[in-house]
């Protein structure tokens, strides 16, 4: 299964595979839908290379495959 995220709004929603993810004001992120463990494993990982990654303007869309 391949997951495909892809940003919506940067540092703020993102797309994963057909979830919505949100972050709230507190700084954590929220689907109103629960994410597989895959889907939860390639978002942690885009998070930590990606979104906390200053060096990136503006965040592109990632495929994971596993």
């Amino acid at each position: 299964m391949s997951v495909k995220i892809k940003p919506i709004t940067d540092h703020k929603s993102y797309k994963v595979n057909d979830h919505t993810i949100l972050k709230d004001d507190l700084g954590n992120w929220n689907c109103s839908n629960d994410l597989s463990a895959k889907e939860r494993q390639a978002f942690n990982q885009y998070e930590n290379i990606v979104i906390q990654n200053p060096r990136f303007k503006k965040h592109t869309t990632a495929t994971y495959k596993g």
